[in-house]
């Protein structure tokens, strides 16, 4: 990073530390290139469980490892759950879970459609088009400790083509986040139960520094549950679940100031299924029958990384990573009322059938940091080769997908005030079926670009454009017309965002950000209407919340809320409610901490009630969740965690949105967690 990047970006940040600088805070103990340059010094505004991204024009919410803690999330689709944008389809086990964002990801036919991205230590993961199938989050939160959500297409392009929705970056712990970078050994176990689906988990880390330059993770999870109950008692069928995870990981760095490193990686997940329904999102009434299904997913990775000290046009970043996919089904014979039908044969065809997924991708990216006259320039270049294979199956073809895409992004700060951050990505395709009965090329040229102004205040005003396209898939091999369409789509946004202290007392401070957007899908070839009739359009416009509040005696408030408008087009000119529209919805926290022990929050998660396209009316709900975290001060168990949350705490009946299942009823967990 720069002298004067640095030097500018720190000095714009309202600091409750820089306005009251502690007494110990000396002018000499900063960096030499800091001092005499009028540095206040810097701690993050927003103590409570988010900070809000005020410092980009880019719809980004980052979930740190102290709130995946505090959550006890049983998978990682009811972390993303509490987003503003998204919106989850039976996300409490990961089989049938589906990530919706801004109106588009999982459908009530497939996991997904290819317009949100789940990338996990930088490797794209999860299938094109699994029909009725759901594992597009087929992971388990123990694993991570940093989770960031884009909604939309700006501040995408660095991460591939068609995302529509948005991007979710999962990244895995780190030895060195347990050694403290210190030579020795830390080992971590984390316990905890659920009294709803008497659910069980337990992760245990061992985390390695044999020297200051290697270290090594090892984490081994195991989460069981049972099937869970509704809010009038009610066992609801199939949510049961039992996944074993594992997390390999080694970073050697070496040169001048350890400034390479080298990190290998391995990431994987299983469940292993008996008798249960093909349609693992139970919106066919079991017309398909039961399997007996395993489900494995893995991610491979070796990372080089090189940022040399002092020089700011060299921060080079190669990824190579490989992530599989493997759903192996077999039929259970006598269990669809279909078989003796006329449908019988290509049920159980589609029923019996393995599916698999492989992508090898490699990613080189350099970031790098220089002046042109009056702008500063934060630039990443990069290349990205891939790709994407498909078993052979029955609701759709096998076939490789090879890619190429070259992507720039430049972050232009000029003056104090303003950014302006043009983005583009160029991506070539060359696809082909398995049996070489056609193969095709494509290209697209994509892009954005976003504004953002700071005034001396703490507001900030920013907007920006995108447009990218999504280019045909292996699964639509068998329809030729789809493989030279690519999907097209561009999106418009309108912001403000609020940093200051002092706001309202002496040590307060609030942030804040209002996100407008308005979106155009058109070319569709993912989807038809509920007479199987094409879709000429799918728009979208809504606005986005975010804000936190904390004061210096431990009290905190979360906020944040969406609320849309999704309309689709059909080819005959119609237009009516999009099948995948979101409700309406909002999440307040109140929260107090108590020295370092404690931390106590009451969560209110609101959604309002809307008329779905088939003209059914889905209702709204509210929902209060409790939690109390307790960290040991003293003794033999000093720096041992104690969580205790109480989820749907008045046992609420509902059904989310897009969701196929009611949720769960009251809930309580409990975590003991400790690092020796």
């Amino acid at each position: 990073m720069g002298k004067q990047r640095m030097s500018m970006r720190l000095l714009g940040t309202v600091s409750v530390l820089g306005l009251t600088m502690n007494a110990g805070a000396q002018a000499q103990d900063l960096p030499l290139d800091l001092q005499g340059e009028g540095f206040l010094g810097t701690v993050e505004l927003g103590q409570g469980k988010r900070e809000v991204q005020t410092a980009t024009a880019t719809p980004q919410t980052v979930i740190t490892q102290e709130e995946l803690d505090d959550r006890q999330a049983g998978s990682v689709a009811e972390l993303i759950d509490s987003v503003p944008g998204v919106t989850l389809v039976n996300g409490s086990r990961p089989q049938g879970s589906g990530l919706n964002i801004r109106g588009f990801g999982a459908t009530s036919s497939y996991g997904t459609d290819q317009k949100v991205q789940i990338m996990i230590d930088g490797a794209s993961t999860g299938s094109e088009e699994l029909y009725r199938i759901g594992t597009q989050l087929f992971t388990d939160p123990e694993l991570y400790k940093r989770v960031s959500v884009i909604r939309g297409t700006i501040g995408s392009f660095e991460y591939g083509s068609g995302i529509i929705g948005g991007v979710v970056q999962l990244d895995t712990k780190d030895a060195a986040d347990f050694t403290g970078g210190e030579i020795g050994l830390r080992f971590r176990q984390t316990i905890g139960a659920s009294s709803n689906a008497k659910g069980f988990v337990t992760s245990s880390i061992l985390a390695w520094q044999p020297t200051e330059r290697l270290e090594v993770l090892f984490n081994y999870t195991l989460r069981d549950v049972d099937a869970y109950k509704d809010g009038n008692g009610q066992v609801v069928p199939n949510t049961e679940s039992r996944m074993p995870s594992y997390l390999g990981k080694v970073k050697y760095s070496f040169g001048d100031n350890g400034d390479h490193s080298i990190t290998a990686s391995y990431n994987y997940s299983e469940t292993d299924e008996k008798d249960v329904p093909y349609d693992t999102f139970g919106t066919t009434g079991g017309s398909f029958g039961n399997v007996d299904r395993k489900v494995s997913n893995e991610v491979a990775g070796l990372r080089y990384r090189w940022n040399p000290v002092g020089n700011d046009l060299i921060d080079l970043d190669v990824n190579l990573t490989r992530s599989t996919q493997h759903i192996d089904t077999a039929y259970v014979p006598g269990s669809s009322p279909l078989e003796g039908t006329s449908s019988g044969p290509s049920v159980i065809a589609l029923a019996d059938a393995d599916q698999d997924y492989e992508i090898t991708k490699l990613t080189a990216k350099n970031s790098m940091y220089f002046v042109t006259g009056m702008a500063t320039h934060d630039l990443r270049l990069g290349v990205e080769v891939m790709q994407r294979e498909r078993l052979n199956a029955p609701s759709a073809p096998g076939g490789t997908d090879r890619r190429l895409a070259l992507f720039a992004v430049d972050d232009i700060g000029i003056g104090d005030h303003w950014t302006i951050t043009p983005a583009m990505r160029f991506e070539t395709q060359d696809i082909e079926a398995h049996d070489g009965s056609s193969s095709y090329d494509n290209s697209a040229l994509m892009g954005g670009l976003s504004a953002r102004y700071e005034f001396a205040s703490g507001w900030a005003l920013f907007g920006s454009g995108a447009y990218t396209e999504n280019l045909p898939i292996i699964d639509d091999l068998g329809t030729p017309r789809y493989m030279t369409q690519p999907e097209r789509s561009h999106t418009f946004e309108l912001g403000a965002s609020y940093t200051s202290s002092g706001v309202f007392t002496a040590g307060d401070a609030l942030q804040a950000k209002v996100n407008l957007f308005k979106g155009k899908l058109w070319d569709i070839t993912s989807y038809v209407d509920s007479n199987f009739n094409p879709i000429r359009e799918v728009n979208s416009e809504g606005i986005e919340i975010e804000a936190t509040y904390s004061m210096d005696n431990g009290f905190y408030a979360d906020f944040n809320a969406a609320v849309g408008e999704y309309t689709a087009v059909s080819a005959g000119g119609a237009s009516g409610v999009w099948r995948n529209t979101p409700a309406d919805s909002a999440r307040l926290t109140l929260g107090k901490r108590i020295g370092e022990a404690w931390d106590l929050s009451w969560e209110l998660v609101g959604s309002k009630s809307f008329t779905d396209y088939n003209g059914d009316l889905i209702k709204g709900y509210g929902i209060s969740n409790l939690r109390a975290t307790y960290r040991v001060q003293t003794g033999a168990l000093s720096g041992a965690e104690v969580r205790l949350g109480v989820e749907n705490a008045f046992d609420r009946v509902y059904t989310p949105a897009l969701a196929t299942r009611t949720a769960p009823g009251r809930n309580i967990k409990l975590t003991l967690a400790k690092t020796f």
